[in-house]
């Protein structure tokens, strides 16, 4: 796959990695309709940096949904 095209399947699949990745339970929250290719550079960013970690802290955790969070649209 490559993410360096802001697509919305791009958007898609790295929104559903993250969670997987950081095991959200409210999935509901971060569904991937509600962010556009508009931020693209910013999610794949955070995509790059939660991918990469073997583990995150829960305040790790909290300030990336709150970065995604004022990524939302």
């Amino acid at each position: 796959m490559d993410l360096t095209q802001p697509t919305t399947e791009n958007v898609s699949y790295m929104i559903n990695q993250i969670k997987e990745k950081l095991r959200m339970v409210n999935v509901d929250a971060m569904k991937s309709e509600n962010f556009s290719t508009s931020n693209y550079e910013d999610l794949h960013y955070i995509y790059e940096m939660v991918m990469k970690r073997e583990t995150i802290t829960p305040n790790e955790m909290q300030a990336i949904v709150a970065e995604l969070g004022s990524l939302r649209e």
